[in-house]
């Protein structure tokens, strides 16, 4: 039977901001009601005289942390006489220096794995570094019970290296970025959580697999969420809060239920030992084939197709070569899993396709709210708009503007969404709708009413704002733009109605068809399907710039 849930807080560097990071704890817990406890990673003193005098407070009882709070050890030279005790005490009231690795089990039975300081890059390593024997002191008893499913959390104060692989990518430089031993150590513990600092970067990567999918009995995910600096001025984000039922009291087939934005364990890429790792879904050499093979075979078949005379068959063979020829340039990222929207993928529904590019390809909607209603996609395997390249963004405007002149010519204008949450291939929108029926403004309305009735505050940004200044990749957000340039955004912070945008399109002040608002009730027959996309096809291939030699 699971019991109530542990209430978590977990913090970044505090680089001796002891005054900021409790004044904030207390107006969090004022809000939210009474945490457990707070457990801090990275460096939690400061070097500077100021955050010397702030810890004397604390040291000698004038002050008291509100909260249990747990901390790593030293991250560089500087810090490490603020810790007297390898093997960890209690440094002040209140607040627990947990030592330098181990396992602390919480009276709510909430598992704790932690490793304090930096990967040695030398012998004898220095204080404020762990060694390998460190290491494997912590993962050998743990693992070695044939019983062992993981950790409920593991702090370490360096990032895992490699953590972004398969997943959003973070705002630090990878090449520099985090530590072997400690993805190694994550791989091994399979924690559900795991927090980690020193880079000044708030970053929440997806959850990701910790198990082969059909190969092994499937096993709960593990969430790695990086924190900022106390008090840094860009105010990333320094503080998370969560509540965590402790593994050992949860129902298993609740433990290891899989979310939908799930992606590959990034610990477990191949190709490095390849008698022992697993295939790769799109391997270096298999990457590349299926697209080619899929260019040339739907050139052919649409040359059967069409008859009308523009194209004779073999013109459309030699289309499809010439396609192959362009494929063989860029160099797409590819998922590990199956991904119903990657131009390379055996799941991605060939015969909804209308055209493809260099980089980006467009696809009948499945599902479509009106008949012209079509998606915009990267071949490669992106998960949002502000993780593009300049080529794929340039390419993706370019299908824009094409839409937007074929849409002209039927008297509709468009409107374009992208919802990034909760997905793992990125999906424009674009809808076309009549002019006679919306005007812009009309439309705009309905997305900032509507959006405030569910308390979403919906704000404009100007035209020509980029993205990424105001979603770094990784942050899960809705967008809409208008036909008039003007474009909508919002910050998602919890839950988001998945169907939001087809049903502020759908709702009575403009297109008016509720009942379509969900997909899954305007599916049609495969026959059907085909001949929607063959008519779209066809009327759109004039302002189709794919076609220009």
């Amino acid at each position: 039977m699971e019991g109530p849930p542990v209430r978590v807080l977990a913090c970044g560097d505090v680089e001796g901001r002891l005054n900021s990071l409790f004044s904030r704890v207390q107006a969090v817990q004022k809000k939210t009601g009474q945490f457990d406890l707070l457990l801090c990673v990275g460096e939690f003193f400061g070097a500077s005289a100021e955050a010397e005098a702030e810890w004397q407070e604390y040291k000698t009882g004038a002050k008291k942390a509100p909260i249990h709070t747990y901390i790593l050890g030293a991250a560089s030279q500087e810090t490490v006489k603020n810790f007297p005790n390898a093997d960890g005490c209690e440094l002040a009231e209140n607040i627990t220096y947990l030592g330098r690795r181990g396992v602390f089990t919480g009276v709510s039975g909430l598992q704790i794995a932690y490793v304090s300081g930096r990967e040695a890059l030398q012998e004898p390593a220095p204080a404020h570094c762990f060694t390998s024997k460190d290491l494997s002191a912590l993962v050998t008893p743990l693992t070695s019970s044939s019983k062992y499913r993981g950790v409920d959390i593991l702090l370490t104060s360096q990032w895992p290296r490699g953590v972004w692989h398969y997943g959003n990518n973070p705002e630090v430089n990878t090449k520099s970025c985090g530590s072997g031993s400690v993805a190694s150590l994550a791989d091994k513990l399979k924690p559900r959580y795991h927090f980690a600092a020193l880079e000044r970067a708030h970053y929440e990567r997806l959850p990701y697999r910790n198990h082969v999918v059909l190969q092994e009995n499937a096993q709960h995910v593990s969430r790695f969420i990086a924190l900022a600096t106390v008090g840094n001025p860009a105010k990333k984000k320094y503080l998370y809060a969560f509540n965590i039922v402790p593994m050992k009291n949860m129902d298993p087939s609740e433990l290891v239920k899989q979310p939908q934005d799930v992606t590959e364990n990034p610990y477990r890429r191949p190709a490095k030992d390849k008698k022992e790792a697993p295939k790769p879904a799109f391997g270096a050499e298999e990457e590349e084939e299926p697209a080619r093979q899929f260019f040339f075979d739907l050139g052919q078949k649409e040359g059967n197709a069409r008859g009308r005379g523009r194209k004779r068959p073999s013109d459309w063979e030699d289309r499809g070569r010439h396609r192959q020829e362009q494929h063989r340039q860029p160099r797409h990222p590819q998922p590990t899993g199956p991904c119903w929207f990657c131009l390379a993928s055996p799941q991605v529904e060939k015969h909804l396709v209308i055209s493809i590019g260099t980089h980006c390809y467009v696809a009948l909607a499945k599902g479509a709210l009106t008949p012209r209603h079509v998606l915009i996609l990267p071949i490669g395997h992106y998960q949002s708009v502000v993780e593009l390249g300049s080529e794929v963004l340039e390419e993706m405007e370019k299908y824009k503007s094409s839409l937007k002149s074929f849409y002209k010519s039927k008297g509709e204008r468009c409107v374009v969404f992208e919802r990034n949450y909760r997905s793992q291939h990125l999906q424009l929108q674009v809808v076309p709708v009549p002019l006679d029926r919306c005007t812009t403004e009309d439309i705009k309305e309905a997305f900032m009413v509507q959006a405030q009735e569910q308390r979403m505050e919906m704000m404009e940004i100007p035209e020509h704002t980029d993205l990424k200044q105001i979603a770094p990749p990784g942050t899960p957000y809705f967008y809409v733009e208008l036909d008039s340039g003007e474009k909508l955004f919002y910050r998602i912070q919890k839950h988001f109605p998945l169907q939001f945008g087809r049903e502020v399109l759908a709702s009575e002040p403009l297109l008016n068809i509720p009942t379509r608002a969900d997909w899954k009730e305007c599916k049609q027959s495969r026959e059907e399907e085909e001949q929607s996309c063959k008519q779209v096809r066809d009327d759109f291939q004039p302002y189709d710039f794919s076609w220009e030699d």
